[in-house]
């Protein structure tokens, strides 16, 4: 039962980085030059889930800006906002269900501690 705790706890701190990810590419969407970052999970032995997070190193789009130095081209951001805000939710839904589980185990950790007593 505490390996059912353990691994759900693994779980929402996987996807905590995953939604803290998402949340700083959202905020810097109009910053010039940003690269976003994804974050990949996979298992991790004996249990649980691993957050591994890298940078997007594909380039933005280049624009024509008017700056003090005159015509420039300007790497935007390659963040996609249309890839960032399903992600959001899902990484939500991800989360309400690793916390579900923390809660039925607490639940019959509880009950079994009840009957023992």
């Amino acid at each position: 039962m505490i390996s059912g705790i353990y691994s759900a706890l693994s779980g929402l701190t996987a996807i905590q980085k995953k939604i803290e990810s998402n949340a700083n590419n959202v905020a810097n969407v109009n910053t010039d030059g940003y690269k976003a970052t994804r974050v990949t999970l996979s298992s991790q032995d004996p249990q649980g889930i691993q957050a591994v997070v890298q940078q997007d190193q594909t380039p933005g789009p280049m624009v024509d800006e008017q700056t003090s130095a005159g015509q420039t081209l300007v790497e935007k951001s390659n963040v996609d906002l249309g890839e960032e805000l399903p992600n959001m939710m899902l990484s939500r839904r991800f989360f309400e269900a690793n916390l579900k589980t923390v809660q039925i185990q607490d639940e019959m950790l509880g009950s079994l501690l009840n009957i023992k007593s």
